[in-house]
């Protein structure tokens, strides 16, 4: 289609899922992309996810950098003090992060915990942009108040309501479209607090990346509003915080 904007995935992961034993394979992902017109993302590493955090996000940069997609570092909540030495390296790069991706569920790290208060705290600090699995309803309240740009990967539309709670008083609460799938959730959002909270994100290649650009690019959002969640929104939370 000559007129699908610019697209970018704000869900990407590569590597093994151990909890189910799939593959993100670079080719793969760029095959999905090549198919539904998305031009890249920010790209995770499973292997930080789930058991070795260096490592894991090297190669994480590796990937990115040859497809030209950006990193998006994990950090482990497990392990706060590890989590401090790894953001301190992730900083001191050639090309340090703009977002960071955090797992608590994968993790099995409550919000409540103190390892992901500090976490977080230290994100905010760094001035990074914060894409965090889990339940919005859980992981959402731990965020407020703190003057975070959050993307929450994982909102889902029978929990719309609580998002729209969350961030009618939470101007930096963003939103992956992955899971608004259910009718009007999209143009709810933009309504009530605007397309700039929407992000694609299609966590490609463990998802149904079409289904979920095929729903935004259908949507009854206006042009300019689907530009807005298809890509810029997910620019401009990557431009470093004022």
């Amino acid at each position: 289609m000559t007129d699908t904007p610019l697209l970018l995935d704000c869900d990407i992961l590569v590597g093994h899922d151990v909890t189910t034993g799939r593959w993100g394979r670079p080719e793969n992902v760029a095959k999905v992309f090549a198919e539904s017109g998305i031009s890249g993302g920010v790209v995770s590493g499973l292997r930080a996810v789930h058991f070795d955090v260096p490592s894991g996000n090297d190669e994480a940069r590796q990937v990115a950098d040859g497809n030209g997609w950006t990193t998006c570092p994990v950090l482990d909540l497990r392990d706060p003090l590890g989590a401090e030495k790894e953001l301190e390296r992730q900083l001191a790069g050639d090309t340090p992060p703009r977002a960071v991706r955090l797992a608590p569920t994968l993790q099995s790290v409550e919000p409540t915990y103190p390892a992901f208060g500090h976490v977080v705290q230290l994100l905010v600090d760094a001035g990074l942009t914060i894409f965090t699995e889990g339940d919005v309803r859980k992981v959402g309240p731990a965020l407020r108040g703190l003057g975070a740009r959050v993307v929450f990967l994982d909102t889902h539309f029978y929990y719309l309501g609580d998002f729209v709670l969350l961030a009618r008083s939470e101007p930096g609460f963003h939103t992956s479209t992955r899971m608004l799938t259910g009718p009007d959730a999209l143009e709810i959002v933009a309504a009530e607090v605007g397309a700039e909270r929407l992000v694609l994100g299609c966590r490609t290649p463990f998802h149904e990346t079409r289904s979920v650009i095929r729903r935004l690019l259908s949507s009854k959002l206006s042009a300019d509003e689907i530009a807005q969640a298809g890509s810029r929104s997910l620019t401009t939370l990557l431009e470093p915080a004022c």
